[in-house]
């Protein structure tokens, strides 16, 4: 049995560690569970032939510096398509030839955030749908086709999903599949667009962090509460006839003056902001200090140097996911908890699934922040404890793979 991990957005984007590392937390936890894993990513070629190729090259030494050489695919497409044909690609690591004999034999494919699409999402026998973004994937399934007819089971971290007060749109409808229907079969259900009504029935896992390679650090030397992300996103999600700002600037523009309200401790954001930016002055005056994510997080293991050089996180998040109450975590969440460093984020409704004791503080308004963070500076050896236990509990890689896997 081989397992496939389908990815689309890890070897396109050089600087970012902390994206690199989402992936990898998978790879690890199903090494651990010695599974014949195998990375497929899929690069589509862009009109820089030099750097898609400096690409494919940081993308096969990130692999080999966590002891994944020969453990990847890296399918290269030229030209780029939303269709994937595995004849207008070229394989990189395992051989083509390799790949067609495990597509030939039992295989699973993990699809994370629908990054493997039609034709050969079809060749493979056991298809699982892994949402790591509910509040846009689930309203673009309602507008579109991404995936939902062609897959066999359907995950996401939203862990509120099926919850009384979730207000995610879940009309989405796909064609129903069994477990053992193969590809070949002929079925042409497969090849046509939504044709039922047949609602999605969506499963829930918590975002996957392997805890030896996250493993708990000292305390900080300095009182630092950080967080790693874009400041501006395109994202778009549609909420009673508008589109509201999904960025980190609008959802932290309720907290700017934390550093005020909160003076002993300091205050930082590794976050993509140009040297030219306004941006830049305002959050500095406002108490806030900016550091460059491509330089901070540049790999997995700079992004965990990163975490770790922090007491804690403090982050706020899409407007959607808490208006909405998907009981979504960030990944970046739960490495903070592997390394013993408390979380303190917005109400999603996620907390009514994890142990009491979690090293989470879920706040909803810049008085609560600015408590939580007095209580991390007050009692952060006890709060880095429970962080840790959470993350060996609640977000193992191994553990929410095996899940998933149902193996």
């Amino acid at each position: 049995m081989t397992i496939f991990l389908g990815c689309g957005f890890a070897a396109k984007y050089r600087q970012g560690g902390g994206n690199f590392s989402v992936p990898l937390q998978w790879m690890l936890g199903l090494r651990r569970l010695k599974l014949d894993a195998i990375w497929l990513e899929l690069l589509p070629a862009t009109d820089d032939g030099t750097a898609d190729q400096a690409r494919i090259r940081h993308f096969q030494s990130q692999l080999r510096a966590h002891g994944l050489s020969g453990r990847y695919c890296l399918l290269y497409q030229k030209p780029a398509n939303d269709v994937h044909d595995l004849a207008s690609m070229d394989s990189i690591g395992i051989s083509k030839r390799d790949l067609l004999d495990r597509l030939a034999g039992p295989n699973v494919l993990l699809n994370l955030s629908y990054s493997i699409h039609l034709p050969l999402l079809l060749k493979f026998e056991r298809r699982i749908f892994c949402d790591l973004d509910p509040s846009e994937i689930f309203y673009w399934m309602t507008k579109m086709e991404l995936g939902q007819s062609y897959h066999h089971e359907f995950w996401t971290i939203g862990l509120n999903v099926n919850g009384d007060d979730c207000q995610l749109p879940k009309n989405a409808v796909a064609a129903p599949l069994s477990r053992g229907d193969h590809p070949n079969a002929g079925n042409s259900r497969r090849h046509s667009a939504v044709a039922t009504t047949s609602a999605i029935s969506w499963k829930t896992f918590y975002p996957l962090v392997d805890t030896k390679f996250f493993r708990t650090q000292s305390r900080a030397r300095t009182p630092k509460f950080t967080t790693v992300g874009q400041w501006y996103w395109g994202g778009a999600v549609e909420v009673a006839g508008e589109f509201p700002d999904l960025s980190k600037r609008f959802a932290f523009g309720p907290y700017l003056d934390l550093p005020a309200r909160v003076p002993e401790a300091r205050f930082e954001l590794a976050m993509n902001i140009a040297a030219d930016d306004p941006e830049r002055e305002r959050l500095r005056l406002l108490g806030w200090k900016l550091v460059d994510p491509h330089r901070v997080a540049r790999s997995p293991r700079a992004y965990r140097r990163y975490l770790a050089s922090a007491l804690a996180e403090f982050t706020a998040i899409k407007g959607v996911d808490v208006a909405w109450r998907t009981g979504w975590i960030s990944d970046r969440a739960a490495a903070f908890l592997a390394l013993g460093r408390p979380v303190i984020t917005e109400d999603t409704a996620a907390e009514r699934y994890l142990p009491a004791r979690n090293g989470f503080r879920f706040i909803r308004s810049v008085a609560e922040a600015a408590a939580a963070v007095r209580e991390v500076l007050r009692n952060w050896s006890q709060l880095s404890k429970q962080a840790r236990q959470c993350a060996l509990e609640v977000f193992d890689s191994a553990k929410n793979v095996r899940r998933i896997l149902d193996f």
